[in-house]
């Protein structure tokens, strides 16, 4: 059984919308896998594969908007440009963190982490440190109003990019979101709320990329290997084109949005919404509508449909 047009263009939506905002992905793609049911054995590695390589259009997408710091970065590696050869080693320095660790804890994350406890505690806890920090920034915490900061991109440090990707490491945890940790890792070292989401944008080219890639080579090299069909001939090559296609413009207005947002107000609203989304997600559980384990796990007896993640919300093994 293949993809439909339609669940693709769902997922293609879920993704474009929800990797760049701090909502957490991994709780919205469980939730909408298992409304499309999407969790049949003889296709779920193939979405699992779909749900990774789709994120092709997040990449494009700030590619698209962020094309001027993009051919900087270029210019910069070729000597040319030095401003853009530093936000190049700053990209790089915030990675570097992720991807180490995310080749070490890889297995076990999976092993332990993919359960709905873990979960959902990292959705609430997530919405409860934005709510907090937002709270602080307002000054509703008895204390002054706090700065949002001053630093643009041009003005961080190694030490302020070591910061960022060390708390991206803490996105490896499903549920945490990449974006939300980037994010409000900019804002603790002193970047603008804008600024912030601008350079967890472009952090977001080396992660997605190098999730995409692995996950398609592998699923590519595993189809050679087996003499089986590969994700997208499981799911049709067109439902995958027509999801690729949605992510990016999705994300394009996610991007958009989520900029002129962050400069008018704080993280709070997201706070609340993964609140909500916790306890949706808590109250669909316990009526046995979804059921979250880790990749590879069986139960014979299990009747209920089993929902497992779509994909990670944290910076990839490359």
């Amino acid at each position: 059984m293949g993809l439909e047009v339609w669940q693709a263009v769902v997922l293609g939506l879920v993704e474009g919308i929800t990797e760049y905002l701090p909502i957490s992905s991994t709780g919205h793609l469980i939730l909408a896998s298992s409304l499309m049911g999407l969790d049949t054995p003889e296709r779920k590695a193939a979405v699992d594969a779909f749900n990774i390589v789709v994120q092709g259009g997040a990449i494009l997408a700030v590619v698209t908007l962020y094309w001027p710091s993009c051919l900087r970065m270029l210019r910069g590696l070729l000597g040319k440009d030095p401003g853009g050869f530093k936000l190049l080693v700053m990209l790089v320095t915030a990675f570097v963190p992720s991807a180490v660790l995310g080749v070490l804890l890889k297995s076990t994350i999976e092993k332990h982490l993919f359960h709905a406890v873990p979960v959902l505690a990292a959705i609430v806890a997530g919405g409860v440190f934005m709510i907090v920090l937002d709270w602080r920034q307002r000054g509703r915490l008895g204390r002054t109003k706090s700065s949002l900061g001053e630093k643009t991109i041009d003005d961080l440090t190694l030490t302020d990019a070591l910061v960022i990707g060390l708390l991206q490491c803490l996105a490896m945890w499903p549920g945490t979101s990449r974006s939300m940790m980037t994010i409000t890792g900019g804002m603790i070292v002193g970047l603008r709320p804008k600024a912030a989401a601008e350079f967890s944008f472009l952090l977001g080219l080396p992660t997605l990329t190098a999730a995409s890639l692995y996950t398609l080579a592998k699923d590519l090299h595993h189809a050679h290997d087996t003499g089986g069909q590969s994700f997208y001939q499981v799911l049709g090559l067109m439902p995958t084109l027509v999801g690729l296609v949605v992510a990016a413009v999705s994300a394009g207005a996610a991007v958009k949005f989520l900029v002129a947002f962050l400069s008018k107000h704080g993280l709070g609203v997201f706070g609340w919404y993964r609140l909500v989304l916790a306890a949706v997600l808590m109250a669909l559980m316990a009526a046995g509508v979804v059921t979250l384990r880790p990749h590879g796990s069986t139960d014979p007896n299990q009747t209920q449909r089993t929902i497992q993640p779509m994909k990670w919300e944290r910076p990839p093994t490359p």
